[in-house]
């Protein structure tokens, strides 16, 4: 059983079409099929649905490819153990984000950097679900996500960055009610823009609301923050959101900002498997986090 086997499976998983699966892999569709053959003949079952086209894993077929995410996961730990081992100050990284943290990453990079710093990041924006789904697929190996959103299997780890904290934020054309706090009453008044229904940030938000008896004035729901900041510095509509997702421009752009009573503060914090053969350079990162504080950043 070779690994090129393996990365071949692992690529039709996730193109769902031979051709490009092979391209992906930099070999004729001919070669990736033979190599899937192989496989299938040394193994003694069927792990592909065909006939002339890839219709899926067969049940036996899923169990290899998480045995084959996992065995190139491990291989790639013990690469990086080889590169520490000859005092190389590198080595590659993948992180995944939910939206409302993103603007927390530079922070955390910065950090990452000063320990390792010849360090290749790799940082795309996913839900939390996701965010789970591809650390137990092995296809990130840190989240940054809402801790409460954890399964409770102990299959993963976390230490927590921050707590989350929503605010009211407006263009300083918008009036909005007088005081350095507001009800959810007074701000079921204003015109919103708020994230997606999906996102756990709006789903806090909606229990605010739900919670004091009252329904929001939902002008544009979208799971984009750029055009929440675009309606924002717009004028046109108020948003709720985490501190940690408003414009970077915040303070040169004249947003006004106001606390919201009674708004739940759930932690937000780095995730990863939990597994005994981490790599020298997981385990490093993981010990930066530990002493990296961003609980004074974030307060209003």
């Amino acid at each position: 059983m070779f690994l090129r086997q393996l990365t071949y499976l692992i690529a039709l998983d996730r193109c769902r079409h031979f051709s490009r699966a092979a391209e992906s892999c930099g070999v004729s569709q001919p070669a990736l099929s033979a190599g899937i053959r192989q496989l299938e003949n040394e193994l003694g079952i069927t792990i592909i649905q065909r006939n002339r086209r890839f219709y899926g894993l067969t049940e036996e077929g899923k169990r290899v490819l998480l045995w084959a995410r996992q065995t190139l996961a491990a291989l790639d730990g013990l690469k990086q153990e080889a590169a520490f081992a000859q005092d190389i100050a590198g080595g590659s990284l993948s992180i995944g984000v939910m939206p409302p943290a993103i603007q927390v990453v530079p922070l955390l990079l910065e950090s990452f950097r000063t320990a390792v710093p010849a360090l290749h990041v790799d940082v795309k924006v996913y839900s939390s679900t996701d965010i789970t789904r591809m650390l137990r697929e092995h296809h990130l190996q840190l989240g940054i996500m809402y801790l409460d959103q954890l399964p409770g299997d102990g299959v993963f780890e976390s230490r927590a960055l921050y707590a989350e904290q929503h605010v009211l934020a407006a263009a300083g054309s918008v009036q909005l009610p007088v005081g350095k706090d507001c009800s959810w009453e007074e701000l079921a008044a204003l015109p919103l823009c708020l994230l997606s229904r999906n996102m756990r940030s709006r789903q806090l938000v909606d229990a605010g609301f739900r919670d004091a008896g009252v329904t929001p004035t939902v002008m544009l729901e979208t799971d984009a923050l750029e055009l929440l900041h675009a309606e924002l510095l717009g004028g046109r509509l108020a948003s709720i959101l985490p501190v940690a997702a408003l414009p970077e421009r915040v303070g040169l752009s004249g947003l006004q900002l106001r606390r919201i009573s009674g708004c739940a503060s759930p932690d937000v914090g780095l995730v990863r498997l939990s597994q005994p053969n981490t790599s020298k350079l997981l385990t490093r990162l993981w010990d930066v986090a530990q002493t990296l504080s961003m609980a004074d950043i974030y307060l209003v």
